[in-house]
């Protein structure tokens, strides 16, 4: 199993990012996925939530209405679409296979910093 994100960065309040999330080595479009963040000095935190078709997604307050979560079954890919950042969104943000109430494989994270 491999999943890889991409598409973090720097960039001002109220700017975008899209985040992406390349999978391998499991068959992607069985599982429901899940982006968490980890910011500096603090604990993981849950960010969205896409089930296996992507009709079903969920959020998490601190960030609902501001990013969206997608997935391309065919290209083994979850996305988040995140818009009016706030510096409290800096963060590592990693994609993450659900498995139960947690996760049972994570990529590498890639850092998503919102400063002026």
């Amino acid at each position: 199993v491999q999943l890889v994100e991409s598409g973090g960065g720097l960039v001002q309040p109220g700017g975008s990012l899209r985040l992406s999330c390349a999978a391998s080595g499991f068959t992607f479009s069985s599982y429901y996925m899940r982006w968490v963040r980890q910011a500096p000095g603090k604990g993981l935190e849950w960010v969205s939530e896409i089930n296996s078709s992507g009709g079903t997604t969920s959020y998490a307050d601190s960030v609902k209405g501001r990013v969206t979560i997608s997935r391309d079954n065919a290209k083994n890919t979850m996305f988040l679409q995140m818009n009016g950042l706030k510096p409290e969104d800096t963060a590592l943000y990693y994609c993450a296979r659900k498995y139960g109430s947690g996760y049972d494989y994570w990529g590498q994270g890639t850092q998503v910093t919102v400063s002026s």
